[in-house]
C-alpha cells in the first residue's frame, strides 16, 4: 500500500477507532470506570480478540498491517501529552512531609512484584509459550517483574483529581508512591532491554543521559519554560509553539537515551511553571491529544492483543497466577508497608488500591518490549489481561471501601472514619 492510499486507510480508522472509544467510555462509565478504561476496552474490541475473530477481512480492511506504525507514531503524540499534564497535576500535590512512608512503599510496591514476577516467569519454562526464541529466559523474567511493578500513574493521579482526594493523606501518598514507581520502572526496563542486546553501552548511555537529563531539565529547562510563560509580549500561540517545541524535544531526547518519550514529557511537566498562563497552555493541549490522540494508542495496542490465544490451557494458567500475583505483589505489599508505617487501615488499603493499576503505563511498556522483540503475542496478550483487570479493580474498589467506612461510621462516627477527608501531613 502506497502512501497515497494509506493517507485515507488512516482517517477511516481513526473515525472509527474514537467513536468505538466514545461508547465503550459511555458504557463503563454507568458502572463507575474512568475513561481510560473504556479506552483500553474498546483497543482490545477492535482488534483480534473481537472484530478479527468475527470477520478478519474487516479487520484486515480497518486497520492494514502498513497502517499500524502509522497508529504507534500518531499514537505517542498523545501519550506525550498525557504524560506532560500528568507532571504538570503532579507539582501541585503536597508531597512533602510523606516523604518516608512514600519511600518505604514505594520500595515495597516495586520489589515485591518484580520478584513474584520473575519467579513465576522463571517456572513457567518449559510449560508456557511465552518466551522468545534468543531471548534469555532471565530478560524474559525480568520483563515480566518490571510489567507487573509498574503503577499507573497518569489514572491514578486522574482518579485522584475527579474525586477530589489530593488534599487526603493517602491520595498525596499514593501520588508520591506512583511518580517514584514509575520513574524506578522506567530506568528498569532501560536495563532490561540493554541486557536483552547483550551490550553494557546502551545501559551505560541510558544512566548517564538520564542524569543529565535531570540536571537539565531542572536547571535550563525551567528557566526556559518560565521565560516562555512570563514574556507577555508573546502571544498565547507563541507560548503554546514554544512549550511543545521543548516537550517534543525532551520526548525525543528521552527516547534517542532508552527511557522514552513518556518520562522525559513527565518531567518537562513537573518543570512548568505553575499558575494560571501554564495551565492554559496545558488546558489547550491537553482536550485534543486526550480525546483525539490517546485512543489511537490503545487502538494499536488492541491490534497486538489476542484473546483467543488465552483457549490454550497453559497459557490461561499462567494468566490467572499473574493476575493474582499482580494484585498481592502490588496491592499487599503496599498495604502491609502503610500499615508497618504507622498508616491508619483506611489509608493503607486505599494505597494499595491506588497503587494497583497497571493501565496506559503497563501497556506503554509492554507495547516496547513487543517492538524490542522480547515479548510474544501470547506474552503480550497475557500482561494486557493483567493491566486490564487492575486496572478496573481500581474504581470499585476505592467505592466499596468507601462505603464500609460510611457504614462503620454510622454506627460509631469517629474522625478516623472518614479518611477521604482527612488532610495530607
Amino acid at each position: 500500500m502506497d502512501i497515497t492510499a494509506l493517507a485515507p486507510t488512516f482517517f477511516l480508522a481513526v473515525v472509527v477507532i474514537l467513536l468505538a472509544c466514545r461508547v465503550v467510555v459511555l458504557v463503563v462509565a454507568r458502572l463507575g470506570q474512568p475513561p481510560v478504561v473504556g479506552e483500553m476496552i474498546a483497543g482490545v474490541l477492535l482488534g483480534p480478540s473481537l472484530v478479527g475473530l468475527i470477520s478478519p477481512g474487516l479487520q484486515e480492511t480497518l486497520f492494514p498491517q502498513q497502517l499500524k506504525p502509522v497508529l504507534y507514531v500518531v499514537g505517542q503524540i498523545g501519550l506525550v501529552a498525557f504524560m506532560f499534564q500528568a507532571g504538570h497535576e503532579f507539582k501541585s500535590h503536597r508531597t512533602g512531609r510523606i516523604a518516608g512512608t512514600a519511600g518505604a512503599v514505594s520500595l515495597a510496591g516495586m520489589v515485591v512484584p518484580l520478584l513474584l514476577g520473575v519467579g513465576i516467569t522463571l517456572l513457567a519454562q518449559g510449560r508456557v509459550n511465552i518466551f522468545v526464541d534468543g531471548v534469555p529466559t532471565g530478560v524474559a523474567a525480568a520483563f515480566v517483574g518490571v510489567a507487573l511493578a509498574i503503577t499507573a500513574f497518569p489514572m491514578l493521579a486522574r482518579i485522584i483529581t475527579e474525586r477530589g482526594l489530593a488534599g487526603t493523606r493517602f491520595g498525596s501518598l499514593a501520588l508520591a508512591c506512583g511518580a517514584v514507581d514509575d520513574a524506578v520502572a522506567w530506568i528498569l526496563l532501560a536495563f532490561v532491554l540493554t541486557a536483552a542486546t547483550g551490550h553494557s553501552g546502551p545501559a551505560l548511555i541510558t544512566l548517564g543521559g538520564s542524569v543529565l537529563f535531570g540536571i537539565a531539565v531542572a536547571t535550563v529547562g525551567r528557566r526556559v519554560l518560565a521565560w516562555v510563560l512570563g514574556q507577555p509580549r508573546l502571544s498565547a500561540q507563541t507560548r503554546l509553539l514554544l512549550t511543545v517545541a521543548v516537550l517534543f524535544a525532551a520526548a525525543w531526547y528521552t527516547d534517542e537515551i532508552g527511557l522514552y518519550a513518556v518520562f522525559g514529557a513527565f518531567c518537562v511537566g513537573i518543570a512548568l511553571p505553575s499558575g494560571p498562563v501554564a495551565d492554559r497552555v496545558v488546558n489547550t493541549i491537553a482536550p485534543v491529544t486526550n480525546t483525539v490522540f490517546v485512543p489511537l494508542f490503545f487502538a494499536y495496542s488492541g491490534l497486538n492483543t489476542k484473546f483467543g490465544l488465552l483457549t490454550e490451557p497453559s497459557l490461561l494458567v499462567f494468566s490467572a497466577v499473574c493476575v493474582v500475583v499482580a494484585v498481592v505483589g502490588k496491592f499487599g505489599a503496599c498495604w502491609a508497608v502503610a500499615r508497618l508505617r504507622g498508616e491508619p487501615p483506611e489509608v493503607a488499603a486505599r494505597v494499595g488500591a491506588l497503587m494497583n493499576a497497571r493501565g496506559l503505563m503497563q501497556l506503554v511498556a509492554l507495547n516496547i518490549g513487543l517492538q524490542a522483540g522480547i515479548v510474544n503475542q501470547e506474552l503480550f496478550t497475557v500482561l494486557v489481561l493483567v493491566a486490564l483487570v487492575t486496572t478496573v479493580m481500581a474504581t470499585p474498589s476505592l467505592s466499596w471501601l468507601d462505603r464500609r467506612d460510611r457504614r462503620r461510621a454510622a454506627r460509631t462516627p469517629s474522625p478516623s472514619a472518614t479518611p477521604d477527608v482527612a488532610p495530607a501531613g
